[in-house]
């Protein structure tokens, strides 16, 4: 592998096990003898646990373009801070979600695609970017929350429309989520070796 290391993003539905397997990659490519490292979007930094303890539990409900700004804010912090810097030391960096889920889900709550690559313009784009695929139906069957299943439902729908729109212009590479957790797993490391092995012969 080059001096540098690379990016690689986890995307995927709430309860496709997005969070899981970028865990379980980590723990892979370690055991492979590369130095990987688990990360995530919203950070742990103080804007990320901001939006993670208020706005995504619910406690605070502040309008799309202000939460779409504050999860762009904590990307320029995640990135300078964590990201970047480990990514210089020569670490594949693995995070669990990154600017596609912005365009995921704020897209797919009615705001501008283009406005938020707009404000998403200075992210690191990733050098591999896997979504695991897995139907909005089966989702909203693993989790549990406050809203009703058919706004879940809805609102997972509208966000696979725009997840898949980033499969099929090649920016994400899907892969079938609706699976034995092994084969997710193993199907996960195999199409994340072959691209390493072909990152070092380019």
């Amino acid at each position: 592998m080059t001096k540098k290391g690379l990016f690689i993003c986890i995307e995927g539905l709430d309860g496709s096990g997005k969070t899981t397997h970028a865990h379980k990659l980590v723990r892979n490519l370690n055991e492979k003898g590369i130095d990987a490292i688990y990360t995530t979007e919203p950070s742990r930094g103080e804007l990320g646990t901001f939006i993670r303890g208020t706005i995504l539990e619910g406690k605070k409900r502040v309008p799309r373009v202000v939460e779409a700004v504050l999860f762009a804010a904590d990307r320029v912090e995640h990135l300078e801070k964590d990201v970047k810097p480990a990514i210089e030391e020569g670490k594949v960096v693995v995070s669990d979600r990154c600017v596609y889920s912005s365009l995921a889900y704020q897209g797919a709550a009615g705001l501008d695609l283009e406005w938020i690559e707009k404000i998403n313009s200075f992210a690191l784009p990733a050098d591999y970017a896997i979504y695991i695929d897995v139907p909005p139906e089966v989702v909203v069957q693993r989790i549990r929350r406050k809203k009703s299943v058919m706004e879940r439902l809805e609102t997972q729908r509208e966000v696979q429309k725009v997840y898949l729109k980033f499969v099929n212009n090649g920016q994400l590479i899907s892969i079938d989520g609706d699976r034995k957790k092994s084969e997710v797993e193993q199907g996960i490391l195999s199409m994340v070796m072959e691209f390493l092995e072909n990152h070092r012969t380019s």
